[in-house]
C-alpha cells in the first residue's frame, strides 16, 4: 500500500474515533499494526493530523465560539466562566504531558496496551452509566462549576494511557460529578481545542525538523480527510448519547479490544 492511501486510512481512522469514547490513539495504533504499517514512521503524522478534528468543532460550534468571543470584549461572566472552565480543565495535561512525556510516548507503540485498556474502558463506560444519574438538561459548558471542571481536568489526563480516551475520560467524568450528557459531551469537544493543539504543537516542534516535504503532503491529505470524516461523526454522535447513552460503545470497546489481543497472540 502507497503512503498516500495509508494516510487516507489513518485519517478517515481519526475523524471517526477523535470525539467518539472509544481513543483514536488507540485505533491509530492497532491500524498500523492490522496494516503493517511502521508504527515510528507514522507516529507523528498521527498527532499532526489530530487540528484537522478540532477544526470540525469550530466549524459546527463556530456560532459558540463567537458568541464568547463578544462576550469576553464585554466581559459577560457567561463568557468568562466558559473560557475559565476549559483553561483550568487544560492544565492539568499540560503539567502531566511535560513532565512524563517520554514516559508516554514509549507507551505509543504497545498495542497489547490498548486492547486492555479499550476493555476496561468499556466496563468502566458500563458501570457508570449504570450508577451515574446525571440530570437530563443542565445549564451548559459556562454553568459547569469551577471545581468540577478542576476535576475534569485532572480525570482527562488519564487518557495519556494509549486506548483509554480523552473523549470517553472527559465526558464520562463530566456524568460521574452530575454533568448532563449534552453538556459532558459538548465540554469534551471544546476542550479537545486547546488540548489537541497544544499536543501538535509540542510534537511538531520536538519532530519537525525532521520531516520531508512529502511529510506535510501526506499530512495535509489525512487532515483533510479527518477533518471530514469528522464533521458528519460530531452530529451522529450527540443524537446517539441523547437517545441511547454510551452503552453502544462500551460493548465495541470491548469486542474490539478482546478482538484485537486475539489477533495479536496469533500472528
Amino acid at each position: 500500500m502507497n503512503d498516500t492511501w495509508t494516510a487516507i486510512i489513518l485519517g478517515i481512522v481519526e475523524g471517526l474515533t477523535e470525539f467518539l469514547p472509544v481513543s483514536s490513539t488507540g485505533h491509530l495504533i492497532l491500524a498500523t499494526e492490522l496494516l503493517g504499517f511502521d508504527q515510528e514512521e507514522w507516529e507523528v503524522f498521527n498527532i499532526a493530523i489530530q487540528p484537522a478534528a478540532i477544526m470540525a468543532i469550530v466549524v459546527l460550534y463556530l456560532r459558540t465560539f463567537l458568541d464568547v468571543a463578544k462576550g469576553l470584549f464585554g466581559l459577560e461572566q457567561g463568557a468568562l466562566n466558559f473560557v475559565r472552565n476549559l483553561l483550568v480543565a487544560f492544565f492539568p495535561a499540560v503539567l502531566l504531558g511535560l513532565a512524563f512525556g517520554s514516559a508516554i510516548e514509549t507507551m505509543l507503540g504497545n498495542a497489547v496496551l490498548v486492547c486492555w485498556t479499550l476493555i476496561i474502558g468499556g466496563f468502566a463506560i458500563l458501570a457508570i452509566e449504570k450508577w451515574a444519574n446525571p440530570p437530563a438538561t443542565g445549564p451548559g459548558v459556562a454553568g459547569v462549576p469551577l471545581r468540577t471542571a478542576v476535576l475534569i481536568g485532572l480525570v482527562q489526563c488519564v487518557a495519556m494511557i494509549p486506548g483509554v480516551s480523552r473523549s470517553g475520560a472527559t465526558i464520562l467524568g463530566a456524568m460521574a460529578f452530575g454533568v448532563d450528557r449534552k453538556t459532558a459531551a459538548e465540554f469534551s469537544f471544546f476542550l479537545a481545542v486547546p488540548t489537541l493543539s497544544g499536543a501538535t504543537v509540542y510534537q511538531l516542534a520536538k519532530h519537525g525538523a525532521d520531516l520531508t516535504p512529502r511529510d506535510f503532503e501526506l499530512i495535509g491529505i489525512g487532515s483533510v480527510v479527518g477533518f471530514a470524516v469528522a464533521l458528519v461523526v460530531v452530529k451522529l454522535f450527540v443524537e446517539i448519547i441523547t437517545r441511547v447513552g454510551f452503552g453502544p460503545f462500551a460493548w465495541y470497546r470491548i469486542i474490539v479490544g478482546a478482538a484485537g489481543l486475539a489477533w495479536l497472540s496469533l500472528r
